[in-house]
């Protein structure tokens, strides 16, 4: 998709959401009325053009460029926004404090709606083209496609509304076909119902990967597919009611865990995608927009044009810091909660591609970073071709991989036989096996009973898809965020403390800066940086080892477990996560302009 210039933008403003002047301020591109509707759907190559429209939507910096995927999914148990708490920007969001006056809240919800309206354009008009009515075959299976993918679309778009702010108007036509646009919101059940429905008709239309020579940062029947599980398993979780106000399960969830299964296991049996035996390559290739060998990235949504509105800030605003006069200047605004590092094993290959306890000096050399500002380490600037301040570094974002489609199955299958089957434990265990590959002796042993399968899965998936935006989301379907928020608090307090399981943890580390090389992978890097280790230990041992009291003479001291304070657990300002309640915070605001434009919206979970 990032070859194609986008000739023509399907751009019809949502009454519904923002009022006629702030519209025409904010939509500039040309609006398609009633009147050239069907010129723009008269041949194939031009309905193309209008379904590139609605893919310019997941992107940039107000979707899957930046607000989206990284603002909006913090925090959980694993990463937070860096900075003090601000209630008009990300710190609010990360926090769970937003004020409805937050502006990070308002574009993201108008451009999902945006991309909701082309969406409903091309599916309205496909059917109806001369194209698709008497054209050859091929052609007819070219707009098939374009349907399909369009329903995909649409569908993703409600899934990103729902996941956020819970009900919200469901608009299945062009706002020029409505009565009113002034619509009232709709049950978020209703809602998913209807889109899972298209994306089983979505799944009949859109090719299978080989079928069709196209990049991952379009949909294939896989991908479709692979978005028809997440969904349904949400719609199969929890998420948090407006009367009464309380995190619920959907009803009749067996009916959406089969779906979930279903949809993976043929995806599975299907062929199309393999887990890349290197992890880390998985994430390299999203930095030059290829693909991975083994597929394993199903749907990539890709960024492209140097500016804020198809191209990315991934790799610059979040990832691995370089320092502001270094070769690549970006400013790691992720980071990892300090306990999130001993969540993984000591032999588990993911923890220092996922979580960058390095960083770049001025000097562009690697040095070490305090136990509070380890970042997110899958998306480093210094992976690109793009030096110099450049912050749209057109990194793409891994929407969907294999691995995920591998313990949705798992997971659903525990759900629908009360245990795992021997295939559900299969699919867990290639995912097992490769993060502790070369060490698989230390790898664990996979439960077999339903409640202790569950949680294997559970702290899995934080290994797994750290940084990604997938666990505040995961917690909340499973009922698990404040459970889980509380439980990083007390091993927050254990690790300042020195106790418990961080009786071990060194209060200081100590190392000397080396060159940095970028070809280099993340964990040579890493081990590239002379970190001092005590006689008769390993270097794996030094972060589970209490440090020694002075610093050895040529190394500089660091802090690691003292970096933690009472003031990063629970202060005002700089606090985790502490302005979350269970039963309201789950879910956004809706920022206060776009109340005010439609009366039939109110704010709703206590806002």
């Amino acid at each position: 998709m990032k070859k194609h210039k986008l000739l023509i933008a399907i751009l019809s403003c949502t009454l519904s959401f923002t009022t006629v002047t702030s519209c025409n301020d904010f939509l500039d591109a040309e609006n398609i009325s009633n009147s050239n509707e069907d010129q723009q759907f008269d041949s194939v190559a031009d309905s193309f053009t209008a379904l590139i429209g609605v893919y310019n939507q997941i992107i940039g910096d107000d979707g899957y460029g930046q607000r989206l995927n990284l603002y909006y999914p913090q925090s959980a148990d694993d990463f937070k926004t860096s900075g003090d708490y601000n209630c008009n920007d990300r710190r609010g969001l990360s926090t769970y404090g937003a004020c409805t006056s937050n502006p990070d809240l308002n574009k993201p919800f108008l451009k999902l709606y945006s991309g909701i309206e082309r969406a409903n354009l091309v599916i309205k008009n496909i059917p109806k083209s001369p194209v698709y009515q008497t054209g050859s075959a091929a052609d007819k299976a070219l707009m098939d496609r374009y349907y399909g993918e369009a329903l995909t679309l649409r569908a993703m778009f409600y899934y990103d509304l729902i996941k956020n702010w819970g009900d919200v108007p469901m608009q299945m036509v062009p706002s020029s076909d409505l009565e009113s646009v002034y619509l009232p919101k709709t049950d978020r059940d209703v809602i998913y119902d209807k889109i899972i429905a298209d994306l089983e008709t979505a799944a009949q239309l859109v090719p299978w990967r080989s079928e069709a020579s196209v990049s991952n940062t379009r949909f294939s029947k896989a991908a479709v597919k692979g978005l028809r599980a997440r969904i349904a398993l949400a719609r199969a979780g929890y998420s948090l009611r407006r009367d009464p106000r309380i995190m619920a399960k959907g009803s009749n969830s067996e009916v959406y865990y089969k779906i979930a299964y279903d949809e993976c296991k043929e995806i599975i049996e299907k062929g199309q995608h393999g887990l890349n035996a290197n992890f880390e390559a998985t994430f390299r290739a999203l930095h030059d927009n290829t693909e991975d060998a083994a597929h394993e990235v199903i749907f990539a949504i890709g960024a492209y044009g140097g500016n804020a509105q198809t191209d990315s800030k991934i790799g610059y605003y979040n990832g691995m810091r370089h320092s502001d006069n270094s070769n690549w200047k970006s400013s790691g605004g992720i980071n990892a909660i300090a306990t999130y590092f001993y969540e993984f094993g000591k032999y588990d290959v993911r923890r220092d591609i996922t979580v960058a306890s390095m960083q770049i000096n001025d000097a562009n050399q690697a040095i070490l970073a305090t136990g509070v500002l380890c970042t997110d380490g899958k998306f480093r600037k210094s992976w690109t071709s793009v030096t110099g301040t450049a912050q749209n570094l057109a990194i793409d974002w891994p929407l969907l991989r294999y691995s995920d489609i591998l313990l949705m199955f798992a997971e659903a299958d525990n759900e629908i036989n009360g245990m795992p089957s021997a295939q559900a434990i299969d699919a867990v265990r290639q995912v097992r096996n490769r993060a502790y590959a070369g060490n698989l002796g230390q790898s664990g042993t996979i439960p077999t009973d339903k409640a202790g399968f569950f949680n294997y899965i559970v702290h899995e998936r934080l290994l797994e898809f750290g940084g990604e935006g997938l666990r505040k989301y995961d917690l909340i379907r499973w009922n698990l965020l404040a459970t889980k928020i509380a439980e990083t608090k007390q091993k927050l307090t254990d690790l300042l403390n020195g106790t418990g399981q961080y009786a071990n943890v060194p209060s200081y580390l100590y190392y000397k800066a080396s060159p940095y090389d970028r070809t280099k992978t993340a964990q040579a890097a890493l081990q590239s940086v002379d970190i001092y280790v005590q006689p008769g230990t390993t270097r794996e041992d030094v972060y589970y080892t209490p440090s020694v009291a002075t610093t050895p003479t040529g190394y500089t001291r660091i802090n690691w477990r003292v970096a933690v304070t009472a003031d990063y657990i629970s202060s005002p300002l700089k606090g985790y996560a502490q302005y979350f309640e269970a039963n309201r915070k789950e879910l956004f605001p809706i920022y206060d302009d776009i109340i005010l434009s439609n009366y039939n919206l109110k704010q709703d979970y206590g806002y």
